[in-house]
């Protein structure tokens, strides 16, 4: 294998940290931005890992005006990444996953997946009750999470924390991030 291969494969090169602008939306109806505790958890982590907040806003639980902040994050090319709290349960007033879903050209699955084990380790069965997703469009990551500040306490630490460093072994969602729109480019 040549250095260049070493390199392509998660080899011994090191790789320089890239510094994403995440937006936080966190959907409720009671929420303001003096006691958005979920939000300052995820803006806390964010700053803390060395990426910047882009934008922040508190919406009620609409899922018109969510996939509207959602899609306006989007077309920003400020943001690289969305990240929603709250909505992501049962009753009747959760519509954050389908405004989310109404976004998405493409669901990852597999964060559904990860983000229920990790639950698992931390409240039991409980974590059967999130609907916790994430998808792309047009070149931008989005994540919905419950809207506990334990939830998303987890779900940076534990996923996106390492998913969304370019320097994370031996993938991670930065190295895509210049191929996610290649499909509306021209050949």
């Amino acid at each position: 294998m040549s250095p260049s291969d070493a390199t392509a494969h998660g080899g011994p090169a090191e790789r320089a940290f890239i510094p994403l602008r995440i937006a936080v939306l966190t959907v409720s109806d009671t929420r303001t931005a003096g006691d958005d505790r979920s939000g300052d958890t995820l803006a806390a982590r964010i700053e803390a890992a060395g990426h910047s907040v882009a934008a922040r806003a508190i919406v009620p639980d609409d899922r018109a005006r969510i996939a509207e902040v959602l899609r306006g994050w989007v077309a920003d090319p400020g943001v690289d990444v969305a990240i929603s709290t709250g909505g992501t349960g049962l009753t009747g007033r959760d519509v954050t996953v389908e405004a989310h879903r109404d976004v998405y050209e493409k669901e990852i699955d597999a964060f559904a997946t990860v983000f229920a084990v990790v639950s698992m380790g931390k409240i039991g069965t409980s974590a059967v009750q999130s609907r916790a997703c994430g998808g792309v469009a047009g070149g931008t990551y989005l994540f919905a999470l419950p809207g506990s500040p334990g939830a998303c306490r987890d779900a940076w630490d534990e996923i996106l924390a390492a998913q969304l460093d370019y320097r994370h072994k031996p993938c991670n969602f930065v190295e895509i991030m210049p191929r996610l729109d290649e499909h509306m480019r021209r050949k």
